[in-house]
């Protein structure tokens, strides 16, 4: 009988929204207008294998993308596509730009963007994180290419580094236009919020944070400024966790640095870990029916996430790869490390063209 109601409930609702005026919005006034540079201001050198262009998507929220499509030269056709992201407080000139760069001299159309409040993207507040809307650029990054004619709507996956590799996984499960996923030395950025790093928060340090958090809030409701929470630490602290180090090296030295970057200048809004604490982004990941590949460093501070994660996975489709002697920055920019041999034969696998 339970059933039933619900089943008429939801039934009743579906025809009340069908019998709804449909609501139209025009494309080109709902963008926000966005200023792109227009020189080639990367961490990495330019390739002279892909065509590169600057393009602009919007989600469902209204926010305009703006991202670095990437597309193997003198291609023709449609071409398997990818979309990456990442790492958490990064921008599209550094690490996923780099990926997105290489896997198109390897014959997909890729694309980096820049995510809700970052970078060149729009949205405001600036620097911000949300469980839903970052999870949802990656949706609206599919919505993008299924709208190209050179992309083949069968063939389109995502990338997500760090913290973006939970919001790729949260993708994942919710959004079956997703063929194929991989994560690089992905981050839980509920769980790292929620528990600190190794799970060492009690409810009472949890209760504590929540109590600072929200002074924090009223504050900033009052003053109507918000706070960032400062970016990776420079100078480095003698005693200083070793990753602590390693993300210094990448994002305040010449190795990675780049002036749109929270993480290499002032950081993310301070409020980001509000909506984490109480959101669990990757609760439905053991439903994610198509592949799945999860890389992390053997070394890595991080390399939990992924273990534990991969661990909830279900299918015979699913990988963890533990690159040996690597830590978790190893996979932003090392090229010796990162298994991009393993990422193409994972897509070509994945879409059906494992004979290319």
């Amino acid at each position: 009988m339970k059933t039933r109601l619900i089943a008429i409930m939801m039934l009743a609702a579906i025809g009340t929204a069908a019998a709804s005026e449909p609501v139209k919005h025009s494309k080109s006034t709902d963008m926000e207008t966005l200023e792109l540079t227009s020189e080639w201001d990367k961490v990495f050198p330019e390739s002279d294998k892909v065509d590169h262009t600057k393009v602009t998507f919007h989600n469902r929220y209204g926010i305009t993308l703006a991202a670095d499509l990437y597309k193997p030269e003198n291609s023709s056709g449609r071409l398997a596509a990818i979309a990456v992201c990442g790492p958490y407080g990064a921008v599209k000139e550094q690490v996923s730009g780099l990926y997105a760069q290489t896997l198109a001299e390897r014959g997909f159309l890729t694309i980096a963007f820049d995510p809700s409040f970052y970078g060149e993207s729009g949205g405001t507040p600036r620097c911000l994180t949300s469980p839903e809307i970052s999870t949802d650029d990656f949706s609206a990054a599919i919505d993008y290419l299924l709208t190209r004619d050179d992309v083949d709507s069968d063939k389109i996956g995502i990338i997500g580094i760090c913290g973006w590799g939970g919001f790729a996984l949260n993708a994942a499960a919710n959004d079956p236009r997703i063929k194929a996923t991989v994560t690089s030395t992905m981050y839980d950025m509920s769980r790292v919020n929620a528990n600190g790093y190794f799970d060492s928060m009690s409810a009472d340090d949890r209760y504590n944070l929540r109590v600072q958090l929200n002074d924090r809030r009223t504050e900033e409701y009052r003053s109507g400024e918000y706070e960032r929470d400062g970016g990776v630490v420079d100078p480095v602290p003698e005693d200083a966790p070793l990753f602590v180090r390693q993300y210094h090296d990448y994002y305040k030295t010449s190795r990675g640095y780049h002036r749109r970057s929270p993480n290499s200048n002032d950081g993310l809004n301070k409020l980001n870990s509000l909506a984490f604490i109480n959101m669990p982004i990757l609760t439905y990941i053991n439903e994610i029916r198509n592949p799945v590949l999860m890389i992390h460093g053997a070394e890595a501070h991080s390399r939990y996430f992924s273990e534990d994660a991969f661990k909830r996975l279900t299918g015979d489709n699913k990988e963890l790869l533990i690159i040996p002697g690597a830590c978790h920055v190893d996979l932003y920019d090392n090229l010796a490390v990162i298994p991009f041999d393993r990422i193409e034969s994972f897509f070509r696998k994945s879409f059906g063209d494992s004979d290319k």
